[in-house]
């Protein structure tokens, strides 16, 4: 009933947005007029630090008819799509964007000393989340390779974060689906992921050890256990998913706020905040077996997606972990 109510609203939402934006020269004039400050200038100052502010500021720029505009932010997507260093970020991305603004907009910061601080977070947020999906992309089209030593490396180490009192017999066996993988080689389950699925589980079993081990043993009940790395897995293309769609920005574009510039880390920690409350609301459901999966990942997939509407959505770890 809420998914038709929704979809009913579509058409409506359209119809509204359209209407805005043939009113917005004239609105944008209007307020132009009786505040003197310019729209990045009313966002910036109106609306509260963090993901609100950002995407507000990001649909002005990619809505302006300004060519100056135009053009920083056709050369801005250029730069992120190809991952340039941290270090570069303030010449190539920050200070181009705000020197071309305060330009084109007449700013003069000595009037207004806040403005180019303000905005350029603006900018290290939008245009970080762009670097961040151009990495993660490249990641999950990384296809593992059992000749390649740094992903074996990675995987025996996967191995030994999980089951550290177990050696591995050897690198084919069975002894893989102890730890979640469908069959004897665990490299023919990260294909539609690539090498970004085994960084995730690496991430998560290397950073939070001791819980990623509980949650192994979650995974290991008789009763309501499940595959742990298939599952882990299937948690990389659900994040892959919502960072791809946007509807992530909320979570991230409210992260940078406090972190500054986005990088694969955060990603990562996304990740494990995923799969972390995934084993707890599998847990708490108590499924009858592995056949629900679809349909307990598809309702919490709707939890998750329902929580990044909310524009103070910022998802933490709770290390609170319960006995099986």
């Amino acid at each position: 009933m809420k998914n038709q109510y929704h979809q009913d609203m579509l058409p409506l939402s359209n119809y509204l947005n359209t209407i805005y934006l043939f009113f917005r020269p004239l609105i944008k004039w209007f307020l132009h007029r009786f505040t003197n400050l310019c729209e990045l200038q009313r966002l910036v100052y109106g609306a509260p630090d963090g993901y609100r502010r950002y995407k507000l500021v990001e649909r002005s720029l990619y809505l302006s008819k300004r060519p100056q505009i135009k053009n920083l932010v056709y050369c801005l997507n250029e730069i992120t799509s190809h991952c340039i260093p941290e270090s570069l970020i303030d010449a190539e991305i920050t200070t181009r964007a705000i020197d071309t603004i305060l330009n084109v907009k007449k700013i003069k910061p000595k009037y207004h000393p806040g403005f180019s601080d303000a905005f350029g977070r603006c900018i290290d947020g939008i245009y970080t989340y762009k670097m961040l999906e151009s990495y993660v992309e490249k990641l999950r089209l990384q296809q593992y390779s059992s000749e390649n030593f740094e992903h074996e490396q990675k995987l025996l180490l996967l191995w030994n974060n999980l089951m550290p009192n177990i050696p591995l017999e050897n690198r084919i066996t069975k002894q893989w689906q102890q730890i979640g993988f469908q069959g004897d080689d665990p490299s023919t389950d990260f294909r539609g992921m690539g090498i970004l699925a085994l960084d995730n589980l690496l991430f998560f079993s290397s950073e939070y050890s001791g819980t990623a081990r509980h949650i192994l043993s979650h995974s290991q009940h008789p009763k309501y256990g499940y595959t742990l790395a298939v599952v882990g897995i299937n948690i990389t293309h659900m994040a892959w998913r919502l960072l791809k769609s946007g509807q992530a920005k909320s979570h991230f574009y409210n992260l940078s706020r406090t972190h500054g510039y986005l990088n694969i880390e955060h990603f990562h920690q996304f990740y494990c905040y995923l799969l972390y409350e995934f084993d707890s609301f599998w847990i708490k459901l108590k499924p009858n077996n592995l056949m629900e999966f679809n349909n307990v990942q598809e309702r919490f997939e709707k939890s998750i997606v329902k929580s990044t509407e909310k524009e103070n959505c910022l998802f933490k770890m709770n290390l609170s972990v319960e006995n099986v």
